[in-house]
């Protein structure tokens, strides 16, 4: 029941229909019995001060913000953490009166997956496919945390600069070319985690994001994750079960990130365990429909 003590929350982006935040965010706030709401807001550019503009007025009480609008929502903002500030990027804001602070929990959702999974990467070797904005965050949580992170990048126009960056947020990170099969077999071999931060996979895509060469250095005694979450079960997360592989999907690293906003909003802790049930029914019966269709 909502009443004139109910606050708002909001998802910003643009596509923003397809998210699941407002159902993992809505569910949170039943179960802890939160008198608020969240909803997906697709905005454009012109909008977005807005946005801003609500939440100064304390009519939005927070937000989550996705692409386009992780980089170019910080000029609006008064502060950033450390994190956000060293990846320039920004998937939480949180209104402190009128105050805006942006922040990035993406890193630390995917570290807090792994730990459901029983998996830390302190002191590990850990592979990075891809360098986006996803993969950014996870490079620079498991470098904090202690890993030796190995990124693997196209070598496109932007190589030069990605590596550059990356490789100045720590001594711990090397970035190397996707092209160098070579190197990207010895360092597959040698990972205790691999994870994919590309859209490769992604609904129908049959593709994997290494090739046959590096797929077959896949061994017992590795964590391999990927990011994308529908489908349930990529193509890659299904090669590298079978060669004995210990594999994780995307929703704890798609619920952890909003656990950790939740938590900076409200100061509760969300109810992960009950949360992940319902985002994987809710892709499971999405699955099914669609194969009926």
């Amino acid at each position: 029941m909502f009443d004139g003590h109910t606050s708002l929350y909001e998802f910003i982006a643009n596509p923003a229909k397809h998210s699941l935040s407002p159902l993992i965010h809505n569910t949170s706030f039943q179960a802890l019995h939160i008198n608020s709401v969240y909803l997906a807001a697709e905005i454009e550019p012109d909008h977005l001060e807005d946005v801003i503009r609500a939440m100064r007025a304390n009519i939005i009480t927070g937000i989550n913000v996705s692409m386009p609008y992780k980089e170019s929502i910080i000029p609006y903002l008064d502060e950033l953490t450390p994190v956000a500030k060293q990846l320039k990027a920004v998937n939480t804001v949180i209104n402190r009166d009128g105050h805006l602070v942006g922040d990035s929990t993406d890193g630390e959702g995917f570290l807090n997956a792994l730990r459901d999974e029983g998996v830390t990467v302190t002191n590990q070797q850990v592979v990075v496919l891809g360098a986006g904005g996803a993969g950014r965050a996870i490079i620079e949580a498991c470098a904090t945390a202690g890993a030796t992170v190995t990124v693997f990048k196209r070598s496109n126009a932007t190589f030069d600069a990605i590596q550059h960056r990356l490789t100045s947020w720590s001594s711990r990170i090397t970035v190397q070319s996707y092209e160098n099969e070579t190197e990207m077999n010895r360092r597959i071999a040698q990972a205790d985690v691999v994870v994919n931060t590309t859209n490769v996979g992604m609904g129908a895509d049959e593709r994997l994001p290494l090739s046959s060469s590096a797929m077959r250095q896949l061994h017992h005694g590795q964590v391999v994750a990927d990011v994308i979450y529908a489908p349930l079960e990529t193509p890659f997360l299904r090669q590298a079960q079978a060669q004995g592989c210990q594999t994780t999907n995307g929703i704890g690293m798609l619920v952890h990130q909003a656990a950790g906003a939740l938590t900076r909003w409200t100061g509760q802790r969300m109810p992960v365990s009950q949360v992940k049930q319902v985002v994987h029914q809710y892709l499971e019966n999405e699955t099914k429909t669609q194969i009926k269709e």
